[in-house]
């Protein structure tokens, strides 16, 4: 019955996370008492098949058998329980939900200057202007009209070290005359007291994008912000003694000495990631191999890492204890390793910075421990149970979270194909076959969550995971504790060969399977013969199940006709990005901006987009300007995608070209100018400036370079203008004028006063006006009376900030679809805008 249990209550919990908004007061109200009834039933039908049973032998001689008998009543009995575990996951998780989103940040504070004193919570990660950490706020110093401002207790703070600021803007309360200006300036522990400028959690929306809003829910995040550096900051204590921050301050001690012994190494990032679980300085080029050669799990603290390191510590404790017999006469020596091997687990795992996934794994060793140790024989499927119940107890909104259900059901494959199996096999054998059946187990989930699954994963992971977990794990723990310098060095080098070989095998041809995301039905089908086809050898009729995988391959959405074309304009923050698909064909109009040295729109946003719809390559890419904000993630995408050609208004930068030589398909590039034009699928492609005579304008902005193009299908158009500003806008007036009329305008320059001047508006007279805007940015975008010119002008005005990705559908017989991602897929942790359309 707990399996039952454990599996309604996270299915309770899941209901929960897709709702729009939490269940009202009357909801709440009648949850527990249904379930409370559901439990009653539940143990009344109990009692009832326990009579039944005692009564079978008097129904012999009846002709009809009694309606309920004891197995309907079980199967009763189990429905009933099942109810009250999903109504009590699903309480559970709204009483979660109620009580984080009470501590907030009002809407009315937001990039107002507050003044607060706390606790640096975690280890400060370094970004390339300075250092981002959580703060544990312990007292708002800054007093409303009537009371002191209500601040979220738990914030993350960035602190950015640039010209504005200079070492006297830190004042160390002991040492008054000292200043310190260093890369580490602050540390895990400390109590400072700071000028800080919050805002709420906010995410850029798009379809099988990344919520940084339920990440930041769910990590009890419940503010960002920045350190205002022309106010003074103050250090008021050196550390403050809490279990956490002890933690905390070891684990910053750890990463310091890898990354001091590790200096000028390609993979120093990838060693403080396998040590203390700080990924944020493995680079992006590095990132992209581990996906392609699904060996991304391993470059982290993960399961697989814990679990064989505990194992090894059971392995040496068993090794020693059992040969010396007073200890074994002392104490068993099975149970004395399972403490072992669970006491280093525990404390790898807090190294780790107790994460989520870290967590599931250590929850599940602790009930096998558990178990062994009070003399129960427990059934790993109990124990999975029991480890969901527990990591759904703790964390509700782990149940959206990718690496909860990838976790749990490689867990699950393992016991499904090596449980109960009547004949032992070589341990190499074994291994190749659970490897297989994680591959095959995991490959509906890939698909469905990502759009690819890596083809080579089980060759990559079949080389990586005894290197990793077995080798470069140990060696670099052992090398971060110890002062052996040697011994992490040895870990980088196993480490650097490894390399060799995913480096490799990601660049091989066909690494990467990606297509668009199968609708649920396949997906359930594909499970289902899964399981059918890692059943024992011998069972009848195995082979149905390729048959049944097929609908997650081949069922795809519908084809777009010649003429139409879906248009998605990317919530990618400040910034641009914009795809069109047409019947055979795929464009992209910029790639966002650029994060820091790790992350860009490009890779995080518009790639996994471009694969979830399904698009294997770009038969045409365009960066209108070089401003960081539409040309910062064109790199990424070069990287990652191939492009038939790509089209700019500057020279090519030299990661450009690097990138398009890493494509299977070499990428054509030169300038975009007016007169350019092509066709694809009855759609017309059609640059409008800038002119070729504008290249030898040296004094002319990047800006007013931007590449224009109108899109125009059967059913509507769409004008692309980048960042031009009125001087663009007044030429192409003159030379365009009966060209730029469209359907929909994607804003100049995200709604700024350089741009948008009336005429142009009146020329272009579109009724969909859309803004390409980062939530509250620094440049007050877009401006109101920008907003007012084009209400006046009769568009109808979209916000990325509130609206998230615009999805516009050109089709035949049906008047232009917009779909404003936020409010198409809502969840209740969104924010809600007021006039949002």
């Amino acid at each position: 019955m707990i399996n039952l249990f454990a599996i309604g209550f996270v299915l309770g919990a899941w209901l929960l996370q897709q709702q729009s908004a939490l269940p009202s007061i009357y909801v709440y109200s009648a949850i527990l008492p249904m379930a409370f009834l559901a439990f009653r039933v539940a143990k009344f039908q109990g009692d009832l098949t326990k009579k039944s049973a005692q009564n079978a032998i008097q129904n012999v001689s009846n002709q009809k058998p009694p309606i309920l008998n004891s197995t309907n009543i079980r199967y009763l009995q189990r429905l009933s329980l099942f109810i009250c575990a999903v109504l009590l996951g699903f309480y559970w998780a709204a009483g979660f939900a109620s009580l984080r989103l009470s501590d907030e940040l009002p809407s009315e504070w937001q990039q107002k200057n507050i003044e607060v004193m706390g606790v640096i919570a975690t280890l400060p990660e370094a970004t390339e202007r300075g250092e981002r950490f959580q703060f544990d706020v312990e007292k708002v110093l800054t007093k409303d009209v009537t009371s002191t401002m209500k601040v979220p207790a738990h914030i993350s703070l960035n602190f950015y070290r640039d010209n504005k600021f200079n070492s006297q803007s830190i004042k160390l309360e002991n040492t008054p005359q000292e200043t310190s200006y260093a890369s580490n300036t602050f540390h895990a522990g400390e109590r400072w007291q700071f000028v800080v400028k919050l805002k709420r959690p906010h995410t850029t929306y798009n379809l099988h994008g990344f919520d940084f809003e339920a990440w930041a829910l769910s990590e009890n995040m419940r503010a960002t912000g920045s350190i205002n550096q022309k106010s003074n900051h103050q250090k008021l204590s050196d550390f403050v003694f809490k279990p956490k921050y002890i933690v905390e301050h070891f684990r910053e001690k750890v990463g310091n000495r890898i990354s001091g012994s590790l200096i000028n190494q390609p993979y120093a990032g990838v060693i403080r990631a396998l040590v203390i679980g700080d990924d944020s300085q493995i680079s992006q080029a590095d990132w992209t191999v581990y996906l392609r050669t699904g060996t991304n799990h391993l470059m982290s603290i993960s399961g697989l890492h814990i679990t064989m390191l505990a194992g090894l510590a059971f392995a040496i404790t068993a090794f020693i204890w059992r040969r010396i017999p007073s200890l074994v006469l002392l104490f068993p020596t099975r149970k004395a390793a399972t403490i072992v091997g669970l006491i280093v687990a525990i404390l790898y795992a807090c190294l780790a910075g107790l994460s989520v996934p870290t967590q599931r794994t250590l929850f599940m060793l602790m009930t096998f421990a558990l178990a062994l140790l009070l003399g129960r024989n427990l059934a790993i499927s109990r124990a999975l149970s029991i480890a969901l119940m527990v990591v759904v107890l703790i964390d509700p909104w782990a149940v959206i979270a990718p690496g909860f259900w990838l976790s749990f059901s490689a867990v699950a494959i393992i016991a499904y194909v090596s449980v109960g199996r009547l004949k032992a096999q070589h341990w190499f054998v074994e291994a190749v076959r659970t490897q297989w059946a994680i591959t095959l187990g995991l490959l509906p989930l890939l698909i469905v969550m990502f759009g690819q699954a890596s083809v080579i994963s089980p060759l990559a992971n079949a080389l990586a995971i005894p290197i990793i977990s077995l080798i470069v794990v140990p060696l670099s723990i052992v090398g971060a504790l110890l002062p052996i310098d040697f011994v992490l060095l040895a870990a980088h080098w196993v480490l650097d060969i490894c390399m060799v070989g995913l480096n490799w095998l990601a660049n091989l041809p066909m690494a990467v399977w990606q297509q668009p995301a199968p609708p649920v039905w396949a997906m359930l089908v594909a499970i289902f013969c899964t399981l059918w086809l890692l059943l024992p050898h011998g069972f009848p009729q195995r082979w149905l199940g390729l048959i049944l995988f097929l609908p997650l391959f081949f069922v795809k959405p519908p084809a777009l006709n010649a003429g139409e074309m879906q248009v998605s304009v990317l919530d990618v923050g400040q910034g641009l990005s914009v795809v069109i698909k047409t019947a055979n064909h795929a464009f992209l109009y910029d790639a966002g901006g650029r994060y820091s040295a790790q992350s860009d729109a490009g890779s995080r946003i518009v790639v996994p987009y471009l694969r979830s719809m399904g698009v294997a390559k770009l038969d045409g890419f365009i960066v209108s300007h070089d401003d960081t904000d539409h040309s910062g993630g064109a790199a990424s995408v070069l990287a990652q995608m191939p492009v038939d050609w790509l089209a700019t208004s500057f020279d090519l930068p030299a990661d450009y070209k690097t990138n398009m030589k890493m494509q299977v398909q070499a990428a054509k590039s030169f300038k975009c100018f007016a007169g350019q034009h092509w066709h694809w699928d009855a759609v017309d492609f059609q640059v409008l400036y800038p002119s070729q005579k504008k290249y030898q304008d040296l004094q002319l902005s990047d800006n007013n370079k931007s590449c224009v193009i109108k899109v125009s299908s059967l059913f509507g158009s769409i004008l692309l203008v980048g960042d031009i500003e009125k001087a663009a806008e007044a030429e192409l007036l003159q030379t365009s004028q009966s060209l730029i009329a469209s359907d929909v305008l994607v804003v100049p320059h995200h709604g700024s006063k350089t741009s948008s001047t009336l005429d142009f508006i009146q020329a272009v007279h579109a009724k969909q006006a859309i803004f390409t805007v980062g939530y509250l940015n620094r440049f007050k975008h877009p401006k109101e009376d920008i907003e007012k010119r084009y209400t006046d002008a009769g568009a109808r005005l979209y916000r990325s900030d509130y609206n998230g990705a615009i999805l516009l559908d050109f089709k035949e017989n049906k008047p232009l679809t917009i779909n404003a991602w936020r409010q198409a897929q809502p969840r209740y942790w969104h924010d809600r805008y007021e006039g949002v359309n």
